[in-house]
């Protein structure tokens, strides 16, 4: 297992590393996967709309975009993730940041196991497993 933070215009949240990888392996191993070679991004709004343009044909700011380069027993990818529009829906949505941050930071080791978002009745499975993730985050994540 390889978890790696990268930065793009954005100072990197103070994220216990130690903590968020074995997080992050409990939830892929009880989706049935193992974790393999991980690099999140984490970036302004300017950085993944360039990306969203580059690579997907999206003229739009979002709050994740998730290369999949998974096998059928372990996750792989890059998943590049908008602090911007992390903060803006936390404010949105009237919920802690850091919350909304281990929400999304989830949320692309979902879709890597598996899990849509796009089609009927896939956001709220969505949601779902990422409430049952959140339940599971040990509270020294993000410090």
């Amino acid at each position: 297992m390889e978890i790696s933070f990268m930065t793009q215009n954005v100072a990197m949240p103070p994220i216990d590393a130690e903590a968020f990888e074995g997080w992050i392996e409990e939830v892929a191993r009880r989706h049935g996967k193992r974790v393999g070679a991980l690099t999140y991004v984490l970036c302004d709004d300017e950085y993944i709309l360039a990306t969203n343009r580059q690579f997907l044909s999206h003229d739009y700011y979002t709050d994740i975009i998730t290369f999949d380069y998974s096998n059928s027993h372990r996750i792989a990818g890059d998943i590049v993730i908008s602090l911007d529009t992390v903060r803006s829906n936390a404010e949105q949505l009237g919920v802690d940041y850091n919350t909304e941050l281990l929400r999304v930071l989830v949320h692309g080791v979902l879709h890597l196991c598996g899990i849509n978002d796009k089609g009927p009745g896939e956001r709220e499975i969505m949601e779902q497993h990422e409430n049952e993730a959140l339940t599971i985050a040990p509270s020294n994540i993000l410090e």
